[in-house]
């Protein structure tokens, strides 16, 4: 009798067990987050596009939250001091990573070894992007793509491009370009778009590829000629500047974009409550006024887009690198 009835017994509870609602204890971590102050590493100097697009948004981060957010700068190495920072962060969404595509999507392809992965970054959301284009010197004898091709067909080897850098987009793109188009281009790295600028400016570089927020000053003061834009559309702010595209360079895309990433193993929680501030931030009128004014076009979207995007990129990138034979020590 007394098996039987522990048997019932331990039915009974069973039964009971089974009716009650399983609840999956949060993290503390993402139930008070945030609880004190965030810091955005950007990989890049200041004044750049992820560094002006953290500041706007950690702003109003700052204000929704009523926790400080502070933005700090750590460029170098083509974006991997700041990278590499974030990733020995601790993963609780109070250190993140605001970068360019270098970091994330191109130095994987480029450098023989990194101190982290690119791809275990936690994307939480693209946050603004700017499209490239192709600028030549205000003297330069051509005023067209086609011109441009031409010449350099005719004068193999000769005519020359500028970028910020070894690996850097504008670099790439003009890879691409050359790739596509059937010519000889001479790179000419700089140490950063000033000095690359001065020179197209001055005559002593041909041709860069240059984002819109450098490139329309440029433009609009008759200091270079825009020949055109890297993108799948006309740039709203130049709608005379065909695409590359339009002009038979099928799938040729290049944009510097700037993103905002969270250590490797950054709960959901925490990377979706971040998503989710940043893309309500993103609805205000006056900030949709602030990126519009730098010709800076808002992004936004989810982490799992951010993902889907980053793959392209990298894809993208790692292709350029891989057939031009790229590679930095």
């Amino acid at each position: 009798m007394q098996r039987r009835a522990m048997r019932v017994l331990v039915t009974l509870l069973v039964f009971v067990l089974l009716k009650i609602p399983f609840v999956v204890a949060q993290p503390k971590l993402a139930v008070d987050f945030p609880n004190h102050t965030i810091k955005i590493i950007v990989s890049a100097p200041p004044g750049g596009g992820p560094d002006i697009a953290s500041r706007i948004i950690g702003e109003k981060l700052r204000q929704m939250w009523n926790q400080p957010v502070v933005v700090e700068n750590r460029p170098g190495n083509a974006g991997n001091v700041g990278a590499e920072a974030v990733a020995l962060a601790e993963p609780d969404g109070y250190t993140l990573l605001a970068a360019q595509p270098s970091p994330l999507t191109i130095n994987a392809a480029l450098y023989k070894k990194l101190a982290f992965d690119p791809a275990a970054f936690e994307p939480i959301v693209v946050m603004t992007s700017l499209p490239n284009l192709l600028v030549v010197r205000p003297d330069f004898p051509a005023n067209s793509v086609q011109e441009l091709i031409a010449f350099s067909k005719a004068n193999p080897g000769k005519l020359n491009f500028a970028s910020q850098g070894i690996g850097t987009t504008p670099h790439l793109t003009g890879e691409q370009f050359a790739r596509a188009t059937g010519t000889q281009l001479v790179h000419v790295p700089y140490r950063g778009t000033a000095q690359a600028v001065n020179d197209i400016v001055a005559g002593h570089v041909d041709m860069m590829f240059l984002e819109l927020s450098a490139a329309f000053e440029l433009y609009k003061g008759g200091r270079a000629k825009i020949l055109a834009a890297a993108t799948k559309e006309r740039v709203t702010a130049l709608p005379s500047v065909p695409t590359l595209q339009e002009l038979g360079l099928a799938d040729f895309q290049s944009l510097t974009w700037n993103a905002l990433a969270a250590p490797p193993k950054t709960p959901s929680s925490i990377v979706d409550k971040l998503n989710a501030a940043i893309n309500e931030i993103f609805k205000m009128s006056e900030i949709t006024a602030r990126f519009a004014a730098l010709n800076m076009q808002i992004v936004g979207g989810t982490p799992k887009q951010m993902t889907e995007f980053l793959k392209v990129e990298t894809e993208r990138w790692g292709e350029v690198i891989r057939a031009a034979r790229i590679t930095v020590n």
